[in-house]
């Protein structure tokens, strides 16, 4: 080849060998539509914000996926009306009845019913950012 000649470019037409026996064992990419229900009616995406639930692993701009047909749970992260503020809370079962728990404990547990409901219960979550 000359000093100013460039090599030939692979066109892909001239393929040689044969198929590779580990084709069939490779995966098909990932649908997180399947993967976390987002068809299911009343499953939204919620995005967070602030760091109230950062002890629990939930940060500033995660996406939770909310489920409005799920059952409150003893320990889950419910997404809760708190008198007309949208708010990320853990769920208790204390003395009978529903409570929201702050994360960092610097409130009260909150029963439900006293200007607090529970829209949603956090399914999954989703991060942006790693």
């Amino acid at each position: 080849m000359d000093a100013g000649e460039l090599p030939l470019a692979y066109t892909g037409g001239e393929t040689t060998g044969f198929q590779s026996p580990a084709s069939d064992y490779i995966e098909q990419g990932i649908d997180l539509s399947d993967v976390l229900d987002l068809d299911k009616p009343g499953v939204y995406l919620v995005r967070a914000s602030g760091q109230a639930l950062a002890a629990r692993g939930i940060f500033e701009g995660d996406v939770l996926v909310a489920d409005t047909a799920a059952p409150p749970r003893a320990g889950g992260v419910a997404i809760a009306f708190v008198d007309g503020e949208c708010v990320l809370a853990t769920l208790a079962y204390r003395e009978g009845a529903w409570h929201l728990l702050s994360a960092d404990g610097g409130r009260a547990p909150r029963p439900l019913g006293e200007g607090a409901a529970i829209w949603a219960m956090a399914a999954a979550l989703v991060r942006t950012e790693v």
